[in-house]
């Protein structure tokens, strides 16, 4: 009798011990983080003012479509110029090369008539180039994210007008503590979790820092050691289901999700 009433105790106590391990593991949080991305800003080359914008805000855009438009009145000047100037350098060839077919004319004079055509023509390409990119289009798929300056308004050179937001550019940036990071390497797949997203996000580690985000005085105790932690980043695999600035948490396969 006593010893039934002893394992019936062990029993209970077993299971009283499970019950709260699995307490603790569904409460477990995770590592803390957010989600970032690279975005990808498109900016004129030179000042101008807007005088076309061909996307919106959340539009999704292949490479190659048009952007928004610049004014071009200058860089058309310029282009003018340099066709007049090409004109010019090709007449001049013509007739030194002719006069070097009949002996009239001299070597010098015809390797110089050549030069200056070529440097003309160079000057055509540079000015139909800067006309173009007054054009600007995308320079990668993606969907756009913001747009900094609207029709009528005046940009300066290099000032982003459209930022781009690329699918694999999304990532998920979370601390681990000290202790605890042996426990992951660049290569490893952990589960992200966040409000509202689907249960089945994962994410690769790619980036994992090399420098403390907090650097106590240099004789570390085991406390100290405990608040040191490192950035770590990682691509997720399902980048739609995510937003920017959203808070996530990150397990690892020896940190249970909830």
């Amino acid at each position: 009798m006593i010893a039934s009433r002893n394992i019936g105790r062990a029993f209970l106590l077993l299971i009283a011990t499970a019950s709260l391990a699995g307490c603790w593991e569904s409460k477990n949080p995770g590592y803390q983080g957010w989600v970032e991305a690279d975005m990808i800003f498109v900016s004129p080359d030179e000042q101008g003012r807007v005088v076309k914008l061909n996307v919106r805000e959340g539009d999704h855009v292949e490479v190659g479509a048009p952007l928004y438009a610049v004014d071009d009145d200058l860089q058309q000047a310029d282009l003018n110029q340099s066709n007049a100037t090409l004109a010019n350098a090709q007449q001049a060839y013509d007739r030194a090369a002719a006069l070097s077919k009949t002996g009239s004319g001299t070597q010098a004079n015809y390797d110089t008539a050549l030069a200056n055509l070529r440097v003309a023509e160079a000057r055509v390409n540079t000015s139909q180039t800067k006309l173009e990119r007054r054009r600007m289009k995308a320079p990668i798929a993606g969907t756009i994210q913001q747009i900094y300056f609207r029709e009528g308004e005046t940009v300066a050179a290099q000032r982003p007008v459209i930022s781009i937001l690329p699918p694999g550019n999304m990532k998920v940036r979370f601390f681990v503590p000290e202790p605890e990071l042996p426990k992951l390497k660049v290569g490893d797949d952990v589960r992200v979790n966040c409000d509202g997203c689907p249960g089945d996000i994962t994410a690769k580690v790619y980036f994992i820092a090399t420098t403390a985000e907090y650097t106590p005085p240099v004789i570390y105790s085991l406390n100290e050691r405990s608040k040191l932690v490192y950035l770590i980043q990682a691509r997720p695999n399902k980048p739609d289901s995510l937003r920017v600035g959203q808070p996530v948490s990150v397990f690892t396969n020896s940190k249970a999700a909830p």
